[in-house]
């Protein structure tokens, strides 16, 4: 298989499916005639073929999407003006808790951020698919361990938790808060890269 052909089979699956690919969902399109090593390279490839178009291929936790570029999210939102409401800086304060300090439990949140968490901050958070119960403490009671989901950072574009921005004084980034603010109205948000781009590579023929 050349090139091409192989580099426009992964880029339309990528753009019809409805969830991201992982390495070995691509390997599967490719009935494992494609090493893990080609795929990336065929990857880098893609990214660099759409550097410029207003839509970009990134790696998420969950593998491997096409989305918009935060740029043109001004213009996409005009096509969808109405909003959902806004999560209160509470929520956020909470949810960045529980991504810099997990697992932990409603006990602890309340301990760092000094006033009592409403329950219905947590359901919000549940709701939304950002946070749930991973196990119980081992103490009276058996409080339910939160911690944060892969959509959550999927959401912020993230591959790992590893990649929070660091905090500023013990507090929450004001970085992430402002992220998380904006990934409550759309999916396609994604903190800064601080990484360099892969490189291209040209090959001519893809070893099977």
């Amino acid at each position: 298989m050349n090139t091409a052909d192989a580099l426009r089979i992964l880029e339309t699956a990528l753009i019809c499916s409805p969830s991201p690919l992982t390495v070995r969902d691509m390997r599967t399109l490719f009935a494992d005639e494609l090493s893990a090593d080609t795929l990336k390279m065929l990857l880098s490839q893609l990214q660099q073929a759409w550097s410029q178009r207003g839509v970009e291929l990134v790696t998420i936790a969950s593998g491997w999407r096409f989305q918009s570029r935060p740029e043109m999210r001004d213009y996409l939102d005009r096509l969808h003006p109405e909003k959902p409401p806004k999560y209160t800086r509470a929520a956020l304060e909470t949810l960045a808790i529980i991504a810099y300090r997990q697992p932990t439990t409603r006990a602890d949140m309340e301990d760092i951020r000094g006033v009592t968490i409403n329950s219905l901050v947590l359901k919000q958070l549940e709701d939304r698919g950002w946070v749930e119960v991973i196990g119980h403490r081992e103490t009276v009671g058996r409080p339910g361990l939160y911690a944060t989901t892969r959509q959550f950072l999927d959401d912020l574009g993230l591959q790992s938790l590893n990649q929070l921005p660091a905090q500023e004084n013990g507090e929450p980034s004001a970085q992430l808060l402002e992220a998380m603010a904006q990934a409550t109205q759309t999916s396609q948000v994604t903190l800064p890269d601080e990484s360099a781009e892969l490189p291209a590579t040209t090959v001519d023929e893809i070893p099977l």
